[in-house]
Formats: C-alpha cells, structure tokens, sequence
C-alpha cells in the first residue's frame, strides 16, 4: 500500500491482522457459534475503526509524501493504484452474491446500483437489506479515497498546506456534532421503538458523515508524522508508552460501549475508540516499540489476505455451516469455528493468487512499474 518512498511499518501487519479476526469473531456471532464468542466477540465492531485509522494513516501519508517532496498530487498513480487494489476483489464478491444466492448469509441484497457506487452504507436498511452488509465500511473508504485527494489539492492550490491540522480538527468535531444531533433528534424520539435497533444502524452506525473518526485521526498522525519533526521523534521516543496508554483509552472505551446504543456510546463511543487505537498505530510504527521490531510470517500473511477475508467471510461461513450442519457436525462448537476460519483463508489465499496478484501486475504495467 505504500508508496516508492515509505517506510514499511512491520508493526502495521500485527494490527491489521488484530483487526480482521476481531471483525471474524463480531461477525460470526450472526452464525451458531459456541457461547464464548459472544463474551469475547461483542466489541469486535471495533475491528473496523482499527481499519479506518490504519487506512487513513497509510493512505494519506502517500498523499502528504507526494505533495512534501514534490509539491504535487500524482492523481492518475493514486487512483490506478486504489482501483486495482480495491476494485477486482470487490467486483469478485458482488458477483458471487447477485448470482448465486445460496452465498447470501441473509435473503434481500441492497439495490446493485448502491454497491457500484459505492453508496450502500447511506440509508442502509439492517432489517430488509441485511445481506453483504458488511459492505458499508468500504463505501467510506472509497468515498475517503476519492475526495480526500481533492481536498489537498485545494489546500495546495491556495498555498494552505499547514492549514490542514484545522480541518483535521473540524473534521473531528463536524462527526462528533452530527451524532449528538442525530442522538437528540432521531433515535431520542424512538428509544421506546422495537425498531430502534434498525433506526440506530441506519441513522449512526453507518452513515459516512457520522462514522469519520478514524480516518480523521489516521490523516492526523499521518500528517504529523510527516510535517513535525518534534512530533516524529515524540512518536519514535515513547513507542512502548503511547501503546500501554492507547490499550487503556480502548479499554476505557469498551466500557463506555458495553451498551453500544446508549447516548455516551452513540456520540463520544467511537471518538473514545478512534484515540485509543490511533495511539496504538502510533505506536506500531515507533522504532522504540516491541510492535516495530516484532516481525511476524503468521501477521504478514493474515494482513495481506485481510481485504478479501473481509469481504467474503460471512458467505463462507454461511456455505460451511450448511455442509457441517449435512454432516452432521455441530455448528455450536470449537470444531466448526476453526472449518469457518480455515475456509475463509483458504477462498483468500485463491483469491490473491488469482484475482490480486494478476490485477496487481496489470497495475505495474500500467504505471509502467517492474514487478
């Protein structure tokens, strides 16, 4: 994901792969699963804010290293680079779920206009459309990676570039905002619903506009990281430090979160996580930390199947425990949990030898890049 001239942060894969099986674990409480899972499982959610600050983080910082050292924005590199990164496994999915509906882990899929366009998360309806739901964090993303280099490019344009930390901090403030308000006039008058479960996903959970605190916070450290030298240091010097004091901010906020609609989880809830785990990254990429110099084959090969496991997960695990339950074998228990897992790495590992690594060879040759 980096560019020619970044760091490659080792510590990064550790997290990325924290991220991914805690997305697993959340997910697979949706599928029998044994009684633990929902004890360790039920702040898994969390998973996908580590993904939003790992992802602002890495892909501003090749934005913010482009316009230091060549006061520019390489657009068309930017946007090859993110569309065959992103868009052939995408594509792979989608096709799996609109054709062959025994993939489905529900019955109704969201409009197919809404996925091409990267909209599905906007009004997204959990009670009729619960299908690939999952599918609402990469709409962000996508969104993020389309008008985020745009929004530099203003900055630049008008010679502004060290004014971007005050967008950053309005960006902040603008979610925190727009979800106490949401609070206050959408899910306030429903609180007595049994539709407010459905009212509080479609209304805070997965819009853009509410949801925009790990990007921020990744932009943040990535713009620091790259325009303060105090702070780079800072960062390099108390690696071990910000990764302690970033485990407590999570703790703390998996407290405020034990009850996941409630007004302090719905509104300061996923600011209190985005600090915590944006403290974390910060610390996996500090050359004092364990995490920076802790090299693992296991976190590497996990981190770079992360994408595809995500997008496919909830129907292999849905199609595994079809066959299980026709064998006879307990859905309920450690044994069908471990098929799941292995399965959803096994369809990963297929489809980056034979969907991402040939997509990413066609990106080399388009960027006229050696493999």
């Amino acid at each position: 994901m980096n560019s020619q001239t970044s760091e490659k942060f080792l510590g990064l894969d550790h997290l990325r792969s924290l991220a991914i099986l805690m997305v697993l674990l959340y997910h697979y409480r949706m599928f029998q699963h044994p009684d633990w899972v929902d004890k360790y499982g039920q702040f898994g959610w969390t998973g996908v804010d580590l993904f939003f600050v790992l992802s602002g983080f890495l892909i501003s910082k090749q934005l913010f290293e482009q316009l230091k050292f060549s006061s520019n924005i390489r657009f068309k590199e930017f946007y090859i680079k993110r569309f065959f990164r992103i868009i052939p496994a995408y594509a792979l999915t989608l096709f799996l779920y609109f054709t062959f509906p025994f993939f489905r882990e529900k019955e109704a899929l969201p409009p197919f206009w809404k996925f091409i366009t990267f909209t599905q998360n906007i009004g997204l309806d959990l009670l009729h459309f619960g299908t690939f739901s999952h599918a609402w964090s990469l709409c962000i993303e996508e969104q993020f990676y389309l008008i985020f280099p745009i929004i530099l490019l203003l900055f630049l344009k008008f010679k502004k570039v060290s004014y971007i930390k005050y967008f950053l901090l309005f960006l902040l403030l603008f979610t925190l905002s727009l979800r106490i308000i949401s609070w206050q006039l959408l899910i306030v008058p429903n609180l007595n619903s049994s539709d407010l479960w459905r009212i509080w996903y479609m209304k805070i959970y997965y819009p853009t506009y509410t949801r925009l605190d790990g990007l921020t916070i990744g932009i943040s450290i990535a713009f620091f990281y790259e325009y303060s030298k105090r702070f780079k240091n800072f960062v390099n010097s108390y690696g071990n430090q910000l990764f302690l004091i970033g485990l407590i901010i999570v703790g703390f906020s998996f407290w405020i979160c034990s009850n996941q609609i409630s007004q302090l989880a719905s509104t300061v809830g996923f600011t209190t996580v985005s600090i915590g785990y944006g403290l974390i990254v910060m610390s996996a990429i500090s050359k004092s930390c364990f995490l920076y110099h802790s090299k693992s084959i296991l976190s590497t090969q996990l981190a770079s199947l992360s994408f595809s496991i995500y997008l496919t997960h909830k129907g292999i695990i849905h199609l595994t425990q079809i066959v299980l339950q026709k064998l006879n074998i307990d859905n309920e228990g450690q044994i069908a949990l471990l098929i799941c897992f292995i399965n959803c790495i096994i369809i990963s590992l297929f489809i980056k030898y034979l969907v991402e690594k040939p997509s990413s060879k066609i990106k080399n040759y388009m960027l006229k890049i050696k493999s």
